[in-house]
């Protein structure tokens, strides 16, 4: 079944990858982006390590604009990331039989509710699959073992999520202090390739 996982570059989405591609789906991964920043490529540098299709999908800067200012209003991220994230499932929704994300059970955002899950099901006649069952510590040991990981301070050029455009607009729009207030410092994991026992017998 052709198959969309969103795609950030980090080690949730990309074991969402490994393991709808060994359960036979055909896998592509998408990004998303809104043309106010070159926000994908960290993404596509790390599709092409592990040998998968990246497709970069043009959005409605629109989209990340409305995010941005619901952002603003709201001094924290959770309601406009998670618009953007239904946005996303909705556009991509009309080209693939299956899609799915990284979003694992402990994540706080993006997350969809499971009524808004059986409402993109039913009006799109799709499959939406996640991480739910999935937790933290699961992730880690299960990344680790199959993936190269870099892990640094989150920047604008070395991960592919939602928030690197919403940065941008955000400095734009009101300055650096604004953004740092909303999105504070953390580590961004990206994959970087397979781990080399790993790759030998792919």
């Amino acid at each position: 079944m052709k198959t969309c996982v969103l795609y950030s570059g980090g080690k949730d989405s990309s074991l969402m990858a490994v393991i709808l591609q060994k359960l036979g789906y055909q896998v592509e991964l998408v990004t998303l982006n809104f043309g106010v920043f070159n926000s994908f490529k960290p993404a596509s540098k790390s599709a092409a390590s592990l040998g998968f299709k990246h497709i970069v999908l043009d959005a409605d800067t629109k989209i990340i604009e409305k995010a941005t200012n619901i952002i603003l209003n709201d001094g924290f991220p959770n309601n406009g990331i998670n618009y953007i994230h239904k946005e996303a499932l909705d556009m991509v929704s009309d080209s693939y039989d299956v899609i799915a994300d990284g979003t694992r059970r402990d994540d706080r955002v993006p997350k969809l509710k499971d009524g808004e899950i059986s409402s993109i099901e039913n009006r799109k006649n799709i499959e939406y699959l996640n991480l739910h069952g999935f937790g933290y510590k699961t992730i880690n040991y299960l990344s680790q073992n199959l993936f190269q990981i870099k892990k640094e301070q989150s920047n604008m050029e070395n991960n592919s999520d939602y928030e690197v455009e919403i940065r941008y607009l955000i400095n734009k729009w009101k300055g650096k202090n604004k953004t740092d207030e909303i999105f504070p410092v953390h580590l961004q994991s990206r994959v970087t390739g397979w781990k080399k026992e790993i790759k030998e017998n792919i």
